[in-house]
């Protein structure tokens, strides 16, 4: 199925009715941002050479997690303060 002129025209005419003439733009850039950074993640994803950011050194030894959740194994988080034990379970309800 292709797009035909009349489709083109019919799709236009929706989108002026749902967003109106003041906010066209503003949702055409905000589109256009959007597709610019999924365009450019795609791109870091697939590894194909072009990425924007500098090559890491064959011997730099990358950090692990950015992440500053708790370690759920260790009592202290990745900033050194303490972790509090988790809460105790609730007493089970007794059977009749």
């Amino acid at each position: 199925m292709r797009l035909t002129p009349t489709h083109a025209v019919i799709l236009l005419v929706v989108v002026l009715l749902l967003f109106g003439a003041n906010r066209l733009p503003g949702v055409a850039r905000s589109m256009g941002q959007s597709l610019k950074i999924f365009k450019k993640e795609m791109q870091d994803l697939t590894g194909d050479g072009t990425s924007t950011s500098a090559p890491a050194e064959p011997g730099a030894a990358r950090p692990a997690s950015t992440s500053t959740a708790p370690d759920p194994v260790a009592s202290t988080a990745p900033d050194g303060s303490e972790v509090p034990p988790p809460p105790p379970a609730p007493p089970a309800a007794p059977r009749s």
